[in-house]
């Protein structure tokens, strides 16, 4: 067997340990990449190496296996590859202004770390030092708004509850702070940090997005909300080229000149994208999503070098900033 081999068998067994409710045939699959009859084997090997592997049965009628928790305790371990990834996702929390979520996973590194036998350590120790040392962030111009702490631990656990919050929301125009009565559902990063909520309001009635940096205060409230079946956060967001849901997602086509082609294909621009090389060299990239103004944003860094096909109204948005940049994203 090659190494990558065991290596897969060995980490499918920890994930089948790791699961409660147990993998099926679809998840190893997915987590390993690999077609139907490749997974069946993978599940077939973990069952002749660990007989306490056992068949869980559900609701559902997919079948999924697992291993008793305790099975793998000893062999389970923590390499320095692994603890340097969690420290440079630290790091990329803190430079992003997540105080929050870096200190909750610098505690995680800190109790693997701790849970490592005294032999394993000094052996990774080494190793972790100079991984670490070899790991940079580039510094990522944008805003860093100052978010309350208590703020965000007060809509988390009012997430996990279902209760609606009061927010105290202070208006980016005027100033001005109001109440607001939401239904908390989650949270979208990036060069901003919002809030996914539903808006009680008369006027309003729809999911919206809420500034974090902008929420003075989050009161719990004691009356639960029922969270709407049919919203996925993920979908959500796939509806906008950035963080805006100003817009309804419309049918975008962008054509980057051959000399730009190299560079744009190395690009996924969006989740539902498509892109079609054409003979003459040039990259056609399709997708559908709204925000226009953060998709001209974004176009004014290719310059010269990307025509807009549709909407006309973006083509029109950036035809008059198209630069002749000395070089590309």
């Amino acid at each position: 067997m090659r190494y990558e081999k065991a290596d897969n068998l060995l980490q499918l067994a920890m994930e089948m340990q790791a699961a409660r409710t147990g993998l099926t045939l679809g998840d190893i699959e997915s987590r390993f990449g690999v077609g139907r009859r490749t997974a069946m084997r993978m599940r077939d090997a973990i069952l002749r190496t660990f007989p306490q592997a056992e068949e869980v049965h559900g609701d559902e009628r997919t079948k999924r296996w697992r291993i008793p928790p305790g099975t793998l305790d000893r062999l389970a371990t923590c390499t320095a590859e692994e603890l340097a990834a969690l420290e440079a996702a630290v790091q990329l929390l803190e430079r992003d202004n997540r105080e929050d979520e870096a200190a909750e996973l610098a505690t995680l590194a800190a109790k693997l770390k701790a849970l490592l036998k005294p032999e394993v350590a000094r052996r990774v120790e080494p190793d972790l030092e100079a991984l670490l040392e070899a790991e940079g962030l580039a510094m990522r111009p944008g805003p860093r708004p100052n978010i309350a702490p208590l703020v965000i631990e007060d809509l988390r656990q009012a997430i996990k509850a279902c209760r609606k919050v009061t927010l105290a929301y202070r208006n980016r125009t005027t100033g001005r702070v109001n109440k607001r009565l939401v239904h908390p559902y989650g949270f979208l990063h990036g060069h901003r940090h919002y809030l996914v909520a539903w808006h009680e309001n008369p006027k309003a009635n729809k999911v919206a997005l809420f500034s974090l940096a902008h929420i003075e205060e989050a009161t719990i409230e004691a009356e639960p909300f029922v969270r709407d079946p049919a919203f996925n956060l993920k979908d959500f967001a796939a509806r906008s080229f950035g963080l805006f849901q100003g817009d309804e997602p419309f049918e975008v086509v962008w054509r980057f000149k051959p000399e730009a082609a190299p560079f744009a294909q190395d690009f996924v621009f969006h989740p539902n994208q498509t892109v079609e090389r054409k003979k003459d060299g040039s990259l056609v990239v399709r997708f559908t999503a709204g925000s226009d103004l953060e998709m001209a944003w974004h176009l004014y860094a290719w310059g010269d070098k990307v025509d807009v096909l549709a909407p006309k109204r973006l083509a029109d948005l950036v035809r008059q900033h198209r630069v002749n940049w000395p070089a590309l994203p």
